[in-house]
C-alpha cells in the first residue's frame, strides 16, 4: 500500500512539473527544415559543381523570380552575372 502511494506521487510530481520541461519556444534561428528557397539555392550549387551552368543559372533564376524575398536572393542574383547572365537576371 506504501509501494503504491509512493508510486502514485512520484507519477503525479513528474506530471505536474512537465509542462514546465516542455513548454518553451523553439529557437528561430536553428533550422529544422530546409524553405524551397534554400533547397533551389543548393539544387543551383549542385549544378555548377557539376559544370551544368545552364542549370544552375535557370534554377538561380527561377529562386530570384519565385521567391524573392529568401535568404539567397542577392547571393542568386551575383551568381547569375558571374556565370553569365542572360534574361532578366539582373533587373530583379
Amino acid at each position: 500500500m506504501i509501494l503504491r502511494l509512493a508510486v502514485a506521487g512520484l507519477v503525479a510530481g513528474a506530471a505536474s512539473i512537465a509542462p514546465l520541461q516542455c513548454a518553451h519556444d523553439p529557437d528561430p534561428t536553428l533550422r529544422r527544415e530546409d524553405t524551397a528557397g534554400d533547397a533551389l539555392w543548393a539544387l543551383s550549387q549542385k549544378f555548377e559543381t557539376e559544370h551544368d551552368t545552364t542549370s544552375a543559372k535557370e534554377t538561380l533564376q527561377y529562386l530570384v523570380d519565385t521567391y524573392p524575398t529568401n535568404r539567397h536572393v542577392a547571393d542568386a542574383k551575383l551568381e547569375i552575372a558571374r556565370l553569365g547572365g542572360g534574361g532578366d537576371a539582373g533587373g530583379t
